[in-house]
Formats: structure tokens, C-alpha cells, sequence
């Protein structure tokens, strides 16, 4: 009884949360992801060099997103914030990924709920790729989620303007984007 209310309460959480994220994306139709995914390159340490504001990143600074393959064929997820500043008190959310069958590696699903919570998974879709895997553009197809991510803690002014033109050609809003304080 009591794990169906609790599953019951964290269902109105989500809910309700999933509601009040704004869209900034207008289109109807699903924009098109990079066609193909390594990722054993794709692995490792990322950090955020934007997002769309969200609730679930309030406040946060210093932001990485760390990736790593595992053995039952899915992704370890560790997400890192820090509060208030790049030096502030550390928040960490640990999930995991599955990639979309048949999406050449591009879509997954990630949830970072308890394994016993059925419908968290979340879109995760990689909508461009640096060639040398040193920075990318992942959302979900609604335009309620953005961000841009780098294996350095900086990017570059050219490659940042051309993940946003990327952005924008797939019909993503850039002005809400958020810059990431990395420190």
C-alpha cells in the first residue's frame, strides 16, 4: 500500500513538472538526429556549456554530465551540479540510459527515477555531433529540454555559433539557452 502511494505521489511530481516545463520549440515534427553514434567515443566526461532552464538544474554551476558503457548493454549516467557557484555544495544524480533500437546509437532513453518506477524515461536525443566527439547539441524532441555539452570546460565562439545555428535550423529557441558557469 504504501509503495503505491509513494509511486502514486512521485507520479503527480513528474507530472506536474513534465506541465509546467515551457516548449521552445514550435515545430510539430520530430527534428532529425546525427545518424550515427560510437559510444565508446561518446563515453566519458562532458561538460555543460548551456541548457534550457529546467527545475531539476536550479542553481546550478560547474555542471558535468559523465557517460560509461555497461556490461548489460546500457549507459551509467552520472550528472554533477554544484550549487550556486563552480566551488559550491555538489549535487549528484545518477541514472541510466538505453539506447532507441534502430536509432544508430542517437536516441536514448534515460531515467534517473528508481528501477521500480515504470514510465521516467525521458528522451534524450543527440541532434548534432562535433566529428571529433569534442562537443554536441542533445534534447528531447518536444523543445522542452537543450543542451549543449563539451569535452573541455570552455567552447570555442565559432563552434558554440554553429551548434546554435544547428539548433535553430532544427527549430530550437537559442535565447532561452542558459550559459553554464564552468569556473
Amino acid at each position: 500500500m504504501i509503495k503505491h502511494l509513494l509511486t502514486a505521489s512521485i507520479a503527480s511530481l513528474v507530472l506536474t513538472a513534465c506541465m509546467s516545463q515551457p516548449d521552445y520549440r514550435a515545430q510539430e515534427t520530430a527534428p532529425p538526429t546525427v545518424p550515427n553514434v560510437d559510444l565508446d567515443q561518446y563515453a566519458g566526461l562532458w561538460y555543460e556549456i548551456a541548457r534550457y532552464p529546467n527545475s531539476f538544474e536550479k542553481d546550478c554551476a560547474g555542471v558535468t554530465a559523465e557517460y560509461a558503457q555497461r556490461d548489460d548493454g546500457r549507459i551509467s549516467v552520472v550528472n554533477t551540479c554544484h550549487k550556486g557557484s563552480p566551488d559550491g555544495k555538489v549535487k549528484v544524480a545518477n541514472g541510466v540510459a538505453r539506447v532507441v533500437e534502430g536509432s544508430g546509437n542517437a536516441r536514448l532513453k534515460v531515467k534517473f527515477a528508481p528501477s521500480w518506477v515504470p514510465f521516467a524515461w525521458g528522451d534524450y536525443w543527440i541532434l548534432h555531433l562535433e566529428p571529433d566527439y569534442s562537443a554536441v547539441l542533445v534534447g528531447d524532441p518536444s523543445g522542452k529540454y537543450l543542451w549543449i555539452l563539451a569535452r573541455d570546460k570552455t567552447l570555442d565562439a565559432d563552434t558554440l555559433a554553429r551548434i546554435k545555428a544547428r539548433a535553430e535550423a532544427l527549430g530550437y529557441k537559442t535565447d532561452p539557452l542558459v550559459m553554464t558557469d564552468q569556473g
